[in-house]
């Protein structure tokens, strides 16, 4: 269920979890552990990086992120080096790359700063502890972007739903506070509703790695709109 390099990912986590830095994660690691703890034991998208939030009273500087990631590492006797290829900005998160002692890069870090704050849980994967988004905050992350015409370029928040859908229950009022405390508005859904003929195009030219079993579109589409029924606008 989870590969080698996701174990690695998982253990970098929890070392940083367990250094104390103010990180919370979320993405596609985050998903795999939450559909895993709830019982769904279908192969799910690969993904090749971590993303996180990080949290400060202040601004932290390149060399504070780095430094503090890199120890975390060391700490746990991970043999990563830590680097800084961009810094974050108003509407760009930091990124790093993290390479084995021959230099090689064996994934990234995306690293949102002081965004708004996020619902989240402790997770545990094959003994792996670390802190992460909860799935009512999955839920209305992916909501909120397919509600707009970012739908196009995020086709994985729709692939992402149909998980969810199989193993949580859909809490509209839940959804909407969360959204509410990330000051953040649906959009009309105007793509999701009545774009199906590009969506599937865009659907089509998603890739699933591996062995993953990638659903037809209509069976996903259906699925979803089944799903956020609750949410979507009334005719």
């Amino acid at each position: 269920m989870i590969t080698t390099e996701e174990k690695l990912m998982y253990q970098v986590m929890k070392a940083i979890y367990d250094s104390g830095i103010p990180i919370d994660f979320k993405g596609s690691m985050v998903l795999k552990a939450c559909l895993l703890e709830a019982g769904y034991n279908e192969e799910i998208r690969h993904t090749v990086d971590i993303d996180a939030n990080w949290y400060s009273d202040n601004y932290p500087t390149a060399e504070q992120m780095t430094g503090s990631l890199q120890k975390a590492l060391d700490r746990s006797n991970i043999d990563l080096q830590v680097s800084l290829y961009r810094m974050y900005g108003e509407r760009c998160s930091a990124g790093f790359e993290l390479s084995d002692s021959s230099g090689k890069v064996l994934f990234s870090m995306d690293i949102d700063v002081n965004r708004p704050v996020s619902s989240t849980k402790i997770y545990e994967i094959e003994g792996f502890h670390f802190r992460g988004v909860s799935p009512s905050q999955m839920i209305a992350d992916k909501v909120s972007a397919i509600s707009t015409d970012r739908i196009f370029y995020r086709i994985k928040d729709v692939i992402d739903l149909y998980y969810l859908s199989k193993a949580f229950d859909f809490d509209k009022s839940e959804i909407m506070r969360i959204l509410d405390n990330n000051n953040r508005e649906l959009g009309s859904f105007d793509g999701f509703l009545n774009r199906q003929n590009d969506l599937k195009h865009a659907y089509d030219k998603f890739r699933l790695t591996g062995d993953v079993n990638k659903p037809q579109f209509s069976e996903v589409y259906s699925d979803v709109k089944n799903y956020i029924k609750d949410i979507l606008p009334k005719n």
